[in-house]
């Protein structure tokens, strides 16, 4: 996999077995990096990739001049493979390794990617999850329908049979 824009463009990463991961696609991360764009200050902006797999949206993030890269992995031998890409780089990510829906993160960020796997039925659950740690857009990439409750949709894109769904939460749920 290569990083596509940004101080690290063109550089590889190593993807783990797809049978255990499914990296976002070049073109999706290239879109939803451009949009969240017109949205974000990145130079000012922290950026949390709630299901890592293989690190590719972090790295896209620290790339593209995120001042605070934060991901999650549970699975042990991915986050090897995740550890292994980061060390590659100055001021990498920094890697949490753990249940995404159990970690225990008091910081806020600008920007969270949720991308879990398809049909594990916990897109609700990972969306309640942030909304005590999100200050801008969260961004859930899935193939099933989603209860956006709590969340107002900012934008949404389609990709074959996968949408990539930009939020803020609503003005009701703000303190």
């Amino acid at each position: 996999m290569i990083i596509t824009a940004g101080k690290f463009k063109g550089r590889k990463i190593t993807a783990p077995d797809e049978k255990i991961t499914r990296p976002t696609l070049s073109k999706v991360r290239m879109s939803v990096f451009n949009t969240l764009q017109a949205m974000v200050n990145f130079y000012e902006s922290s950026f949390l990739d709630m299901y890592a797999g293989s690190g590719i949206m972090g790295l896209e993030a620290l790339s593209r001049g995120f001042v605070n890269v934060t991901s999650i992995e549970k699975n042990p031998k991915v986050a090897n493979i995740i550890k292994s890409n980061f060390k590659k780089f100055d001021n990498p990510p920094k890697l949490i390794i753990c249940d995404s829906l159990k970690a225990k993160l008091t910081e806020k960020f600008n920007v969270i990617y949720i991308d879990p796997p398809y049909f594990s039925g916990i897109y609700e659950e990972s969306l309640n999850a942030v909304k005590d740690i999100t200050n801008g857009i969260v961004i859930l990439e899935h193939v099933t329908d989603v209860d956006f409750k709590g969340f107002e949709i900012v934008k949404q894109k389609k990709y074959g049979d996968k949408f990539i769904t930009f939020l803020q939460i609503t003005k009701d749920n703000c303190p």
